[in-house]
């Protein structure tokens, strides 16, 4: 009888967006160490080069330009953007319906237009939070001193920060990352009562 009571119980979706360098991926990586959140995290898809450290179907599902095409052609992610030329992102339907069907709460670490997209097509489902810098000069701080990127593409996050944050305001919740720990304890906060509503 419980377990079919779990099965009922439908999975929420909790969004995180932000400009790369925020911190958005330290907050989804502290929550999903909470077991009583109950969390999965949603493997995104990406055309772009793996990273040395990355690991294809745990940080992304990696795969050619061409066959991404051609997933968007048959109709098989929930959203997806080309976010450079030929660097396309997105969300894997079945993804989405693996884990819901394994009566999770699914948590996103997305851009901030795939993170709006997952919020129109689950509106009463999900929470979509935007976590934002303390300020600009900060986030080029942050990009820089991972020593991943070239200073022509730091160049091209910061001009793609500026943008994104103009879409903060179409987001459920705000949240600034000036100080780690606190926003681990606010980020939480904001969770658990979403799941518990």
């Amino acid at each position: 009888m419980k377990a079919n009571f779990f099965k009922m119980k439908q999975g929420k979706l909790i969004i995180f967006s932000a400009p790369s360098g925020s911190g958005k991926t330290t907050l989804v990586h502290y929550l999903l160490q909470q077991p009583e959140l109950n969390l999965a995290f949603s493997v995104s898809a990406t055309s772009r080069d793996k990273r040395p450290n990355e690991v294809d179907g745990k940080d992304y599902y990696f795969m050619s330009p061409e066959t991404f095409k051609h997933k968007i052609k048959n109709k098989e992610f929930v959203e997806w953007e080309e976010v450079y030329r030929n660097n396309f992102y997105g969300t894997l339907k079945s993804e989405v319906e693996r884990l819901l069907n394994q009566g999770k709460n699914i948590i996103f670490d997305i851009d901030v237009k795939g993170g709006l997209n997952i919020k129109k097509q689950y509106p009463n489902q999900s929470l979509a939070i935007f976590v934002q810098p303390p300020s600009i000069e900060e986030l080029k701080k942050r990009l820089e001193s991972r020593q991943t990127e070239t200073p022509e593409k730091i160049k091209m996050r910061i001009e793609k920060a500026g943008e994104e944050m103009q879409y903060a305001k179409d987001f459920d919740v705000i949240i600034v990352n000036d100080d780690l720990e606190k926003t681990k304890k606010e980020a939480y906060k904001i969770v658990q009562s979403f799941i518990e509503s």
